[in-house]
């Protein structure tokens, strides 16, 4: 499996509080954005795969709307977590 225990701890440890912190913004955010950078490469060599394709793009709304959500409420996380994950708006 591509998101192994290891791979989401070291996500959550990166960009978490600690490596237990999977609930903040920064963390999920982290796990969307990993999630979806696998989606797209399955897609790249399965373009007619439409069921991970409606999941790619369930993943970017949520992604955006955290994002929204941590730029509402503190915008130098939000803009220290776009540039730590080198996300363009």
């Amino acid at each position: 499996m591509y998101l192994t225990a290891e791979k989401k701890e070291e996500l959550f440890s990166s960009y978490g509080k600690s490596n237990k912190d999977t609930g903040s913004a920064e963390s999920q955010i982290a796990l969307f954005s990993y999630r979806i950078s696998h989606l797209t490469e399955h897609l790249k060599s399965n373009h007619k795969d439409f069921g991970t394709q409606r999941a790619l793009i369930k993943l970017v709304g949520k992604r955006r709307a955290l994002l929204d959500y941590l730029k509402r409420k503190d915008i130098e996380r939000y803009r220290s977590i776009v540039k730590a994950l080198n996300l363009r708006k």
